[in-house]
């Protein structure tokens, strides 16, 4: 699966490495992603998404249900 958030849209970006003697190589920086296991009891189903510490917080504040309905108006499957 590729490291994409699924609510926020974060994905790897690059940059530079960059060494004490300040020679730049390429590197990644990757989105601080985890698989959660939702409980979604409107339609009583379990529900596992693989989001951002930042998205997690936002279903944290604006609720699972209504976070669910946006992603799905969207066109996500879920």
């Amino acid at each position: 699966m590729a490291r994409v958030c699924q609510l926020t849209g974060k994905r790897p970006i690059t940059g530079n490495k960059v060494s004490h003697s300040n020679i730049k190589t390429k590197r990644r920086f990757l989105p601080n992603l985890q698989t959660k296991r939702y409980f979604l009891a409107e339609e009583d189903k379990w529900v596992t998404l693989k989001l951002s510490s930042e998205a997690i917080r936002t279903i944290n504040k604006n609720g699972l249900y209504s976070v669910v309905k946006e992603l799905r108006a969207a066109g996500s499957k879920i």
